[in-house]
């Protein structure tokens, strides 16, 4: 059949129809069924992306280079010096372009226009966005209004189970579980107060449930722990999260804090080299000299941070110490990090406790890398890893009640979540809470 013939066959057609049926009264045909035959096509919904209708435009899209600037990415779009630092400038209480880095994405939305019925198509720049970090980004129009508007990906929350023994490290037994290896870090963060993760040994055990958002598909950011169990020296430690007042914290099955006054290791997942012993022989020096500090080997350049909250009384170089720096915490303690590469606070300062102080080196009297951590009380050097801290304040007596639900709402979580398998959306949550055990 001609496309002629399609077309005389495809009329006729339509017009039988219509002389059997009748229009009714949304615009549609009507069959003597009562049914729709034709109805007005129904417009598709328009593709929104950045809040901003991207149908039918042209994008251009990549990474910021080493060394470019918003000058050099749109200058080819035809966004001259002049309407760039207009832009720069209309945009700086709201996001400074300078901010912008190497690495990351950017996208160049551009309308196809004429300046004629005749005319050919040329592309003119209307947006640019660019990617600030995995959850956000920045919306700049090119357009008669020179501006920016700050914006984020939708966020996704999934929930995970991580549960095992510890057969090499935390770091590679959660990558080989399928679990992210900042993981560790998370629950370093914990129970920081508790547990020196430099002497965490094979089989002690974790049971925990987190959390991680998810963006266009990605994880990001670092995961949440919610609920733990960590089997330390054949003790188990729990720890529940617990938001009050717009601000979280971990404790115990009692409400008790995991916070303690100061926290176990100045440095995360090091190796204690050398331990407090009054008669140690020196390695340098060779002979019988007191070590009343503690060792913790860790590559050069790694972050040394405060114990706990005080005020620097010393940084500075001697040739035993090297690099060094004193914090006086009360009047009970005070503490000293030894061998550092480099300082980062100065005499006077008040510090505050997790904050970097230093990094790892081995200035002074040193065979390696490694940050001696000395720890006074009452003005007498002490090994730090025998002394009881007194925790931080517990739960208060009238949020009892609303923690002992929590960490109840969290135990159920853990027990719908699998043990190292797949994510669980909070829907499917709510369905597993429906069907029941």
């Amino acid at each position: 059949m001609t496309f002629r013939a399609k077309a005389r066959w495809v009329a006729g057609a339509a017009a039988a129809l219509w002389m059997a049926g009748c229009v009714d009264g949304e615009g549609g045909v009507r069959g003597s069924w009562g049914g729709s035959v034709f109805s007005a096509p129904i417009e598709p919904e328009p593709t929104m992306r950045f809040g901003v209708v991207w149908d039918d435009l042209v994008v251009d899209s990549g990474e910021v280079k080493s060394g470019q600037s918003l000058s050099h990415l749109l200058d080819p779009a035809g966004v001259g010096p002049g309407r760039v630092a207009t832009l720069a400038a209309n945009s700086r209480k709201t996001w400074d372009v300078r901010y912008m880095k190497a690495g990351h994405r950017w996208w160049l939305a551009s309308e196809a226009v004429r300046d004629s019925a005749d005319a050919e198509a040329r592309l003119e720049a209307k947006w640019f966005i660019y990617e600030r970090n995995p959850k956000d980004y920045a919306l700049f129009s090119l357009g008669d209004t020179l501006g920016v508007r700050l914006g984020s990906y939708p966020v996704d929350t999934v929930y995970f189970r991580a549960q095992g023994t510890v057969v090499n490290s935390l770091y590679m037994d959660f990558e080989k579980a399928g679990h992210p290896t900042n993981l560790a870090v998370a629950m370093a963060n914990v129970y920081a107060w508790t547990i020196d993760f430099s002497r965490v040994q094979k089989d002690d055990a974790y049971d925990v449930l987190y959390r991680r958002e998810v963006v266009n598909g990605r994880p990001v950011g670092m995961p949440v722990v919610l609920a733990s169990v960590f089997t330390h020296w054949d003790r188990p430690l729990e720890a529940y999260r617990f938001e009050a007042d717009g601000t979280g914290g971990y404790f115990d099955l009692e409400g008790g804090s995991l916070q303690k006054v100061f926290l176990k290791a100045p440095v995360e997942f090091s190796r204690i080299s050398s331990r407090y012993n009054p008669k140690r022989f020196h390695p340098v020096l060779n002979k019988v000299k007191g070590h009343y500090g503690t060792d913790y080997a860790a590559p050069t350049g790694t972050p040394i941070v405060a114990v706990g909250d005080g005020v620097v009384t010393k940084s500075s170089y001697t040739s035993g110490n090297g690099k060094y720096v004193k914090i006086r915490h009360n009047s009970t303690y005070e503490t000293q990090y030894l061998h550092m590469s480099e300082r980062k606070v100065k005499e006077g300062q008040r510090v505050t406790q997790g904050q970097v102080i230093g990094l790892v080196g081995q200035t002074g009297l040193a065979t390696g890398p490694h940050v001696c951590f000395r720890f006074w009380k009452n003005g007498k050097q002490v090994d730090h890893l025998r002394e009881e801290f007194p925790p931080s304040d517990p739960i208060a007596a009238e949020l009892q009640q609303a923690f002992a639900d929590e960490v109840a709402r969290l135990e159920a979580m853990k027990e719908r979540v699998p043990a190292n398998g797949k994510a669980v959306s909070p829907d499917a949550l709510r369905e597993l809470r429906r069907e029941g055990p």
